[in-house]
């Protein structure tokens, strides 16, 4: 078998999922371009990731809490957006200080019992994963073009496939298809928001920590897990391990305030798309006859009946764009998972099929598809230790960051919020045997 990126020898670009490795540009070369033109090329990996943080899981989940809770829970969507972009800054770091992604580096450091359980759980989520992708990406292409969900779905996978394929001409055109991709989602949620309107002092309050029922404690596990994402967690330090080539640490100094910019800017995007999400399905169904709406389709139905047309329309194509750019991110992060955690490789086609299947089956026997997307959320927010608590025992290691390493104060604050999303995904499996 070949070597995998980041096995040794040369630094190459930003991994190939069947091809190898391309000589990576020089971040002097790239700033030689001139003061725009320069940082601009070095943006792009946190969008990538960001498009996972705008899946249609997330539509599902914050309509749903939205309409039941109005702003009750705007505070859970700010703070999960703060944690996410720690946690992917942290992901961009170590691939930019050791050349590796997080999921080689659980190879090499843990013992291999550990590596393949984390394998195991990975391969889990990303089925977790395609079922929220592909089952929105379905009802998005249902609700703009009338097509039935299940051939929807193929159609899904077809598109995802050409977006991957513009990484095999280049990390470049990959990145910024995802980017339009994820600036249509921006704008289809702006303009539902000018429609919509909401209320500022609402706002406000939904910024003072607080639940309500434990129907409250499911939905804020499912936005910890719609927004912190595991198999993004291991593929922005894929994205960002050889994307640009450095001289010495000062030059990887130099590359991380521009990552660390690219986080503030695409996370902080999708934080704005979120935040819109649940604001909208606020505004404009809790406290009617609409707030028990629990479905995607339903949530399109309102928007057209007291919004108008175009307020449909935007939202449908936001899904659209949103289901099929993260079914293609997603397909990316689980081949990324499998070279680094077991070093091997399966073919695109065979992957795909393999973590398809699940979201196949429920458009196929035609399973409820919000709560089919509000149910991998959760799924997904079990997932999510797995991928923080080996990112803080790495980073915190000076033998493998360097002078890279994390302060205390990062390490002590992502251990935090590991802890509460274990506590928190902890006392909803005890809720939930109860039968509360």
């Amino acid at each position: 078998m070949p070597p995998l990126p980041g096995d040794g020898g040369a630094i190459a670009a930003v991994p190939t999922l069947d091809q190898p490795p391309r000589p990576a540009p020089a971040l002097h070369a790239l700033r030689a371009r001139g003061r725009l033109r320069g940082g601009l090329a070095l943006l792009g990996p946190a969008f990538v990731a960001a498009v996972a943080y705008i899946d249609p899981g997330n539509f599902a989940i914050n309509i749903t809490a939205g309409a039941a809770h109005g702003y009750l829970l705007v505070w859970v969507i700010i703070t999960a957006n703060l944690m996410a972009m720690l946690v992917q800054y942290l992901s961009a770091k170590t691939g930019v200080a050791t050349g590796r992604d997080l999921p080689e580096l659980c190879r090499e450091h843990f013992p291999r019992a550990v590596a393949r359980g984390l394998w195991v759980q990975a391969e889990v989520i990303a089925m977790a994963t395609d079922l929220a992708e592909f089952v929105g990406a379905a009802v998005g292409l249902y609700l703009v073009f009338g097509v039935p969900l299940f051939p929807a779905g193929l159609i899904t996978a077809v598109v995802a496939f050409g977006i991957l394929a513009l990484e095999q001409r280049g990390y470049r055109r990959f990145e910024l298809a995802i980017a339009a991709l994820l600036a249509i989602v921006f704008l289809g949620f702006l303009y539902d928001l000018a429609a919509v309107g909401a209320d500022p002092g609402a706002i406000a309050g939904g910024l003072l920590p607080r639940l309500g029922d434990s129907g409250a404690l499911l939905l804020v596990a499912g936005i910890f897990g719609a927004t912190v994402m595991p198999h993004v967690v291991y593929l922005h330090s894929a994205l960002t391990k050889a994307r640009v080539s450095c001289r010495d640490d000062a030059e990887r100094h130099e590359l991380l305030r521009f990552q660390r910019l690219d986080v503030i800017v695409g996370l902080g995007a999708a934080g704005v798309i979120n935040l819109s999400m649940l604001v909208v399905a606020a505004s404009l169904f809790h406290g009617t006859a609409r707030a028990g709406i629990d479905s995607i389709e339903a949530a399109h139905a309102g928007l057209a009946e007291l919004v108008g047309g175009g307020a449909a329309l935007a939202f449908a194509a936001a899904l659209l764009a949103s289901g099929l750019s993260s079914s293609s991110v997603g397909t990316y992060a689980g081949q990324v998972v499998m070279q680094g955690f077991i070093r091997r490789r399966i073919p695109l086609f065979l992957r795909r099929g393999l973590t398809m299947l699940p979201a196949l089956l429920v458009l196929g026997l035609g399973l409820p598809p919000t709560g089919s997307l509000v149910a991998s959320q959760v799924v997904l927010s079990f997932g999510i230790p797995f991928a923080l608590v080996p990112l803080v025992l790495l980073t915190r290691r000076r033998d493998i960051m360097g002078t890279f390493v994390n302060r205390p104060l990062t390490t002590a604050a992502t251990s935090l919020i590991a802890a509460l999303i274990i506590v928190l995904n902890v006392y909803l499996l005890w809720t939930v045997l109860r039968g509360h």
